[in-house]
């Protein structure tokens, strides 16, 4: 195949050759040639032409092999192209690429603050149950949950919905003052936290999904009670008097009987001061330390168990957290307090006063023995730490536990356990009737290591849902309280198909 520039001198030289051939013709037969065969000469130059042009425009071709037939000239050249013919077969077949996997849809979140409270409650309670399953969340550790992608799903619509207004009324210090040191802590953490979050207090009341009664049971307790009286009746009745001059104050709480109001109390007798009040009582949302079912006041289902927890610097919340490793706990079980309550004397008459050194069971730790190892000393270096009831079935001894990283072992009988309704407490406590405490030591050999190593492990990882943070985070304790009662108020409302 001759190169372009080649075909294309070619061209022009056939084109000048056919022009000298004209003007020898004329110059023989004479200087004058006729308009026609002017007119002749230049149709046979224009022939040539396009030929010369064809040639060209066809060695120009690709490369590529191809097949040209060419019909007879008669002023135009016409060309057939054809396909290129099929590869050789090789030996063997390539499969088939797998198509492209189908991209999900992306879920467009409505506006939520177009929605009615009640309204979007019902939409919340529908996508709760249709929740998507978690594959793998770094925030999340799934055996903590009962359910880990309700838990999930149902946390991102309560910082996405979730609006609280909270009640200005009420006199100090009962109410708007919060504790925030000693063992009823949770309750005025919770009231701080609350106050000075942005994202979920609603200043409209008429926008919001729940209403908080600001009350603290600690600081009613010191106000009313009478010393020894052993008459909690007026702390009930101030507390019925202070409802019913909201509801004739204001429509919120008429709406649905207190269906939508919840208060958070963590002193023993939390539970008893809603019991004047027959809707506080049945209908409102109670957090509470008192989690007792037998009592007929805490209803499971309905009401949240609130974890009681031990602030001893309230500047510095988490101050001692943190424990040993496994290796290195080298007490089975420990337990110093007082001795009170129908379940404690029972577990010194077994345990108590040194007669096993694997189980170090006390009353108030002894001072020569807290001089060779403090109480927090001997929580951090003990593999189960011992949670007896007292007079109520709450201990802050649970929480202490998850903080120095010791497996808790409960010992209530009929005791709700904290944020029940979302934590599987399998995982990483175990639960002893009463009646087996003779058996307490049988009981925690019995676990094998690589089953109290993992439970170590899920300790380690749930603590950080258990702490007080002085700017809340994601999932530690104050959201989780949040949550439940959120959770709770959620699980109420009726769907209407």
């Amino acid at each position: 195949m001759p190169p372009p520039r080649l075909a294309t001198t070619t061209a022009r030289h056939a084109a000048i050759a056919a022009v000298s051939s004209a003007r020898r013709r004329t110059r023989h037969r004479g200087a004058m040639i006729s308009v026609s065969g002017c007119r002749r000469v230049a149709g046979f130059a224009s022939i040539v032409a396009a030929a010369a042009t064809t040639v060209l425009l066809t060695f120009s071709l690709p490369s590529t092999p191809r097949h040209v037939s060419t019909a007879d000239f008669t002023g135009e050249l016409s060309t057939t192209v054809s396909p290129p013919p099929p590869p050789a077969a090789t030996s063997t077949p390539s499969p088939p690429l797998p198509p492209p996997p189908a991209s999900r849809p992306r879920r467009r979140e409505p506006s939520y603050w177009r929605m009615a409270p009640e309204e979007a409650l019902r939409y919340a309670k529908k996508e709760i149950m249709a929740a998507e399953p978690v594959v793998d969340d770094p925030d999340l550790y799934a055996p903590l949950f009962r359910n880990v992608s309700q838990f999930k799903r149902s946390y991102e619509l309560m910082e996405r919905i979730l609006k609280v207004y909270i009640y200005q009324d009420g006199r100090r210090p009962i109410f708007h003052t919060p504790p925030l040191s000693g063992i009823y802590a949770s309750e005025g953490w919770f009231m701080k936290l609350l106050k000075e979050n942005r994202r979920f207090v609603a200043a409209d009341a008429a926008k919001a999904h729940l209403f908080y009664l600001p009350y603290s049971s600690q600081h009613l307790r010191v106000s009313l009670y009478v010393p020894d009286s052993h008459n909690l009746r007026p702390l009930a009745t101030y507390l019925r008097d202070f409802v019913k001059g909201l509801a004739a104050k204001y429509p919120f709480w008429n709406r649905t009987r207190g269906a939508d109001h919840f208060l958070v109390a963590c002193h023993d007798w939390g539970a008893y001061t809603t019991t004047a009040h027959g809707d506080l009582r049945r209908n409102s949302i109670k957090a509470l330390c008192n989690a007792d079912r037998s009592e007929g006041i805490f209803n499971p289902g309905k009401d949240v168990s609130l974890p009681e927890t031990t602030i001893r610097t309230p500047r510095r919340p988490l101050r001692y957290v943190g424990g040993l490793p496994v290796s290195r706990r080298r007490i089975l079980a420990f337990f110093a307090g007082n001795v009170h309550g129908r379940v404690r004397p029972v577990l010194l008459k077994h345990w108590g006063d040194g007669r096993d050194d694997d189980m170090r069971v006390y009353g108030p730790l002894p001072a020569k023995v807290s001089r060779r190892m403090s109480y927090i000393q001997h929580m951090k270096n003990s593999r189960f730490c011992l949670c007896p009831m007292g007079y109520e079935v709450n201990s802050p001894r649970i929480v202490e536990a998850l903080y120095y990283e010791c497996v808790p072992v409960i010992i209530a009988d009929n005791f709700v356990l904290p944020l029940s309704e979302v934590l599987d407490w399998r995982s990483f406590a175990v639960v002893v009737a009463e009646k087996d405490i003779p058996d307490l030591k049988k009981i925690l050999q019995g676990i094998s290591l690589r089953k109290y190593v993992a439970m170590h492990g899920c300790v380690k990882r749930l603590q950080r849902h258990f702490l007080w943070n002085a700017r809340p985070l994601r999932y530690d304790l104050f959201h989780m309280i949040l949550h439940s009662v959120w959770l709770s108020r959620v699980n109420q409302v009726e769907l209407h198909e």
